[in-house]
C-alpha cells in the first residue's frame, strides 16, 4: 500500500466474528510527482504560500463505503497542514522555512467508519532562493601605511548564503568601482591597492570600501531572483615621514606703531610638521632683511621688535622667516621658507571735529515753516568737518541719526575735511501738527581704523506752521432724534469739527444746507444744530430730514458730513372711523368688519384696538380686539336662535364700538354700528341678494358691470354699422333711393337688466327701481347719387322684453338708461308658496337696498354712470 508504516485497526471485532468480513479502506499510490494520492515521495517547495492547497489525499473502500481523511503530527512538531476529511484537499497552514525544517514527517489515514489505515510519510522541503548572503567577522578595518606599494593585498570579505545550488554561490564586486583606489577578487573576496595607485596621509586619511556580494540566483515565488548584501570596509591610512614643515596663516603681516616701545610682539608664525600623523618639533630662525631690529622666538615663532620705533630706518621690511623639523633622533631634517612684511605706521589720535562759523561746535540749531520743497537745502545750517589725522586714518563717514526719511546728509564719505550740506528729503513728514521741534545727531565715523573714532553733533529744528490742514468733522455723519412736538429754537444736537492748524487757520466756521435744512439752523462758531424759531415739527408729514454741515476755515479749506434728523412720533391723533354711524349686513357665520385709522406716524400710537363698549342684547357679538371683526357668538349658529333672544323677531342690532389707540396718553373714538343678519340658505336661494351681499361695501362695482355690459353692446353695433357701411359703398349696383336692409334674426337686444335692484316688492325694496328707456333706434339708409338726406327718425315705441321677429327698416342699436325713484308698489296676485318665499326674503332685501341706496346716492353725486 506505499511506503511508510501501514496499520490496520480493526474498530469491531465482535461484528467482524458475527457478520461477514469488512476489509479496511486505503490509499491511492500514485508515484513521485502525482498531487494526490498518499504523499508518497511528495516534495514542496519552501516559498509555497500559506493557505495553498498543495496535495490531496485520494483513498477508496473496498465494499464502497465513503471514506475520511485525516493528518497529524508529532507533538514536538509543528502542525504545517490542515485536510479536508471529507475531500481530503491538504492546505498549506504554516510558513516552510528549508534552512531551518528541510523534512517535515506527518501521519496520514484514511476511514469508512469502522476500519481506520494509518500511514506514516516524510515530505520534502525544496529549496527557493529566499536567503541573501551575509558577512561574517564584520566590521572590516585594516591599517593600512600610505607608502603601501600598489598591487599590495590589505584584506579579506568573507559572506556565506545558506541556500542550496546556484542561490548558495557567491561573488564579490565593489559598489563603485571607479571611484576607488581599490579593487576586489571576485570568488575570494581579497582586497587590494590598484596599480598605479597611491596612499596619501596628508590628503586622506582614511578610506571607506562598500563591497557587495551577490548570490548566484534562483527562483523565489515563481520569479527569478538574485540577492546581495553590502559591507563597508574601512582602510585607515598610517602617516610615514615624507612632507617638509608647512607654514599656516601665510601670508604674513605685522604693523609698528608710533607708540610701540622696544620688546613688544608684533606678530607670530606657525609652522607645522607635514607628516601629522607623527609629527616632528620644529625651529624658527630669522634669515636675511631685519636690519637688527626685530627678533624671533626658535620655538613659539612670535616676533619682537628690539628698537624703538623712532629708531626706524625704513616704513617696510620684509622678513624671512625659516623653520626646521628635528628627527626623533634629534638631527635636523626638512626645511621651509615663508617671507614676513612688517609696516611702520601712523598713529590714529585724531577724532573728527564739527566747526561752526565761530569755530568748533557740536549744536546747530535752524528755524523753518513746515512742508518746505523736496530738495531744498537748508541754508540757515553752516556745519564745516575735519580729521586732523593722514591717509586712511583721515577717512570717515556722515550720517544723520533721527526721524527717519526727512533729510539727507551730503557728502555721506569724507577724506580730510569738508563743508556739511543738509537737504529735504520727504515733505510730507515735516509736518509741524505731528512734530513742533526735530532733533537730529549728526555722526562723523571713520572707516578704516582700528578703534573707529567717532564725533556727534546736535541738529535743532524748530518748524514754523502754515494752513495746511482742512478742518475734519468727528464723524461723517450725525443721527438726531427729537419728538415732533418741540417747540421752535429747539437744540437739536453740536456737530464737532477740528482744525490741527494753530491760530486763526485753526478757527472753525460752520454753516448748513441741503433740501432739508430749510427748518433748522446752525450756530457757526458752537455747531450747535437748532430749529428755526417758527418751526412746526409734524412726524405725520414728514418724518426725516437730512442736510449737510460744512466747516471751513479761514481760508476755504472746507470739509463737509451728513445730519440726519428723524422726528419722534407723539400720540396726537384720534382713531376715526369713517362715518360715525355705520350699516352693515351679517352672513350668519360670516363675520362683518369695522375700521378706525389713526393718522399718528408711529407704533404703538397708530395701532388701534377695538371693543363693544355697548349692545342690546349684550351677549350676542363678540369681536377682535386687533382686526376690528364682530362675529355672533359661538352658541348662536341659526336665525331661530337669535329669535329666542330677540322675541320681536328683529334682524337688526345696534352696537356702540369703540377704537382705542395704544399711545400716552390714549386716545379714543366711538360709532354706532347697525347690523342686519341673513341666513346663508336665503343667499342661495336668491342669487341676486348674494351679489348685492359681494358688492354691498362698493356699490360702484355693480356699476362698473352695468357700464361694462353697455361698452360692449355700443363697440358690436359699431363694429356691424362700419362693416355694413363700407360693403354698400363698395357694391357697382344702383340702389334705390330708400334700401331696406334685411337681417337674419338675432338674439335679443343686449339690455342690461340689473337684477340687484329688482327685487321682488317689499317695504322697502319697493321704493326703489331702475326704470330701463326704451332702445333707440338709428336708421343708416345708403344711397348713391345726390339724393337728399334721410329725415329724422320718429320716437321710438315702449320696449318690449322679446325681440320682434319681423322685418325691420333701420338697425337697432341697443342703449341702457337707468334711474332711481320712487315705486308705487302694483300689488299682483301670486302663489301661496312664491308669497311665503318673498316674505321670508323680505327682511334681507330690506336691510340691503336700504344700505345700497345710501352709498349709490353718495357716490352718484361724484362720478357719471357712462
Amino acid at each position: 500500500m506505499g511506503r511508510g508504516l501501514r496499520a490496520v485497526l480493526p474498530l469491531g471485532l465482535l461484528f467482524l466474528r458475527l457478520a461477514q468480513a469488512n476489509f479496511a479502506p486505503y490509499f491511492f499510490d500514485n508515484g513521485v510527482g502525482s498531487t494526490n494520492g498518499n504523499m508518497a515521495l511528495f516534495s514542496l517547495p519552501e516559498d509555497s504560500p500559506v493557505g495553498s492547497h498543495v496535495y490531496t489525499l485520494n483513498g477508496t473502500d473496498p465494499e464502497g463505503d465513503p471514506v475520511s481523511y485525516h493528518i497529524s503530527f508529532d507533538p514536538s512538531a509543528r502542525s504545517v497542514f490542515s485536510v479536508d476529511p471529507n475531500f481530503g484537499n491538504i492546505t498549506l497552514i504554516e510558513e516552510l522555512d528549508r534552512e531551518r525544517e528541510d523534512e517535515i514527517e506527518a501521519i496520514i489515514s484514511i476511514s469508512d467508519g469502522l476500519n481506520l489505515v494509518a500511514e506514516k510519510v516524510t515530505i520534502l522541503v525544496t529549496d527557493a532562493n529566499d536567503e541573501a548572503p551575509r558577512f561574517i567577522q564584520e566590521p572590516y578595518i585594516v591599517q593600512v601605511p600610505e607608502d603601501t606599494p600598489a598591487g599590495s593585498s590589505i584584506a579579506k570579505v568573507h559572506a556565506v548564503d545558506r541556500d542550496t545550488g546556484s542561490g548558495g554561490s557567491v561573488t564579490y564586486f565593489l559598489k563603485n568601482p571607479h571611484s576607488t583606489k581599490f579593487s576586489v577578487d571576485h570568488h575570494s573576496g581579497v582586497l587590494r591597492l590598484q596599480a598605479g595607485a597611491t596612499l596619501d596621509y596628508e590628503k586622506a586619511r582614511a578610506h571607506f570600501i562598500a563591497v557587495v556580494a551577490k548570490d548566484g540566483g534562483g527562483r523565489l515565488r515563481g520569479a527569478s531572483v538574485v540577492l546581495s548584501a553590502t559591507t563597508t570596509v574601512t582602510v585607515s591610512v598610517e602617516d610615514v615621514q615624507d612632507m617638509a614643515p608647512v607654514f599656516v596663516g601665510t601670508p604674513y603681516y605685522g604693523y609698528v606703531y608710533e607708540d610701540t616701545l622696544p620688546g613688544s610682539e608684533v606678530l607670530t608664525v606657525v609652522a607645522m610638521d607635514g607628516d601629522r600623523g607623527k609629527p616632528n618639533r620644529v625651529l624658527y630662525s630669522l634669515v636675511n632683511g631685519s636690519d637688527g631690529a626685530f627678533e624671533i622666538n626658535e620655538t613659539s615663532g612670535a616676533i619682537s621688535i628690539i628698537q624703538s620705533p623712532a629708531q626706524l630706518r625704513r616704513e617696510v621690511y620684509e622678513l624671512h622667516v625659516q623653520v626646521t623639523e628635528v628627527s626623533s633622533a634629534g638631527t635636523p631634517a626638512s626645511q621651509a621658507m615663508a617671507p614676513v612684511t612688517i609696516r611702520t605706521v601712523d598713529l590714529n589720535n585724531h577724532p573728527p571735529t564739527f566747526y561752526g562759523e565761530s569755530g568748533p561746535q557740536n549744536r546747530f540749531e535752524l528755524s523753518m515753516y513746515e512742508h518746505p520743497p523736496q530738495g531744498e537745502i537748508l541754508r540757515g545750517l553752516k556745519i564745516t568737518v575735519n580729521d586732523s589725522d593722514q591717509g586712511a586714518n583721515a577717512k570717515f563717514n556722515l550720517r544723520l541719526v533721527g526721524p527717519g526719511g526727512m533729510f539727507r546728509v551730503v557728502p555721506q564719505t569724507v577724506l580730510n575735511e569738508a563743508q556739511v550740506t543738509i537737504i529735504v528729503e520727504n515733505s510730507a513728514t515735516i509736518d509741524f501738527e505731528k512734530f513742533k521741534v526735530l532733533t537730529f545727531k549728526l555722526l562723523a565715523i571713520e572707516v578704516s581704523t582700528p578703534k573707529k573714532f567717532t564725533s556727534t553733533a546736535d541738529i535743532v529744528i524748530q518748524l514754523l506752521d502754515t494752513n495746511d490742514n482742512v478742518p475734519k468733522f468727528t464723524s461723517h455723519y450725525y443721527i438726531a432724534r427729537i419728538p415732533e412736538n418741540a417747540p421752535g429754537g429747539s437744540n437739536v444736537l453740536a456737530v464737532t469739527a477740528v482744525d490741527p492748524d494753530t491760530g486763526p487757520w485753526g478757527e472753525v466756521k460752520y454753516s448748513i444746507y441741503g433740501s432739508g435744512a430749510d427748518l433748522f439752523l446752525i450756530h457757526p462758531s458752537s455747531g450747535i444744530i437748532y430749529t428755526q424759531p417758527w418751526a412746526s415739527l409734524d412726524a405725520e408729514d414728514t418724518a426725516r430730514y437730512n442736510f449737510y454741515v460744512k466747516a471751513e476755515d479761514m481760508e476755504g479749506r472746507y470739509s463737509l458730513a451728513e445730519v440726519f434728523v428723524t422726528l419722534l412720533d407723539v400720540n396726537d391723533h384720534y382713531p376715526q372711523f369713517g362715518k360715525s354711524v355705520q350699516e352693515k349686513t351679517m352672513v350668519l357665520g360670516t363675520p362683518v368688519k369695522i375700521e378706525a385709522t389713526d393718522q399718528d406716524a408711529e407704533e404703538p400710537n397708530n395701532l388701534v384696538d377695538y371693543s363693544i363698549t355697548h349692545a342690546e342684547p349684550a351677549n350676542v357679538f363678540d369681536i377682535d380686539t386687533h382686526t376690528g371683526e364682530i362675529w355672533l357668538k359661538n352658541s348662536i349658529r341659526s336665525l331661530d336662535a337669535l329669535h329666542n333672544i330677540t322675541p320681536r323677531g328683529d334682524h337688526t342690532w345696534s352696537l356702540e364700538v369703540q377704537a382705542k389707540d395704544r399711545g400716552s396718553p390714549s386716545f379714543s373714538t366711538t360709532a354706532l354700528l347697525k347690523i342686519d343678519i341673513v341666513d346663508t340658505e336665503m343667499l342661495s336661494r336668491n342669487p341676486m341678494a348674494d351679489f348685492l351681499m359681494q358688492t354691498k361695501d362698493d356699490p360702484m362695482k355693480a356699476v362698473g358691470v352695468l357700464a361694462g355690459v353697455m361698452a360692449i353692446t355700443v363697440a358690436i353695433t359699431v363694429l356691424i354699422s362700419t362693416a355694413t357701411f363700407w360693403r354698400n359703398k363698395k357694391s357697382s349696383k344702383v340702389l334705390p333711393v330708400r334700401r331696406v336692409l334685411r337681417k337674419r334674426p338675432s338674439p335679443a337686444p343686449h339690455t342690461a337688466r340689473i337684477e340687484w335692484l329688482k327685487f321682488r316688492r317689499t317695504k322697502a325694496a319697493d321704493k326703489f327701481a331702475l326704470r330701463e328707456d326704451p332702445p333707440n333706434e338709428n336708421c343708416n339708409n345708403n344711397s348713391l347719387g345726390s339724393s337728399p338726406p334721410p329725415k329724422a327718425p320718429a320716437p321710438p315705441p315702449p320696449p318690449s322684453m322679446a325681440p320682434s321677429m319681423g322685418p325691420a327698416h333701420c338697425r337697432v342699436v341697443s342703449t341702457v338708461s337707468g334711474s332711481l325713484a320712487p315705486q308705487q308698489p302694483h300689488p299682483s296676485p301670486k302663489p301661496k308658496a312664491l308669497a311665503k318665499h318673498e316674505a321670508a326674503g323680505r327682511p334681507v332685501q330690506s336691510a340691503l337696498v336700504s344700505e345700497l341706496r345710501q352709498k349709490f346716492e353718495k357716490n352718484v353725486k361724484s362720478k357719471a354712470y357712462f
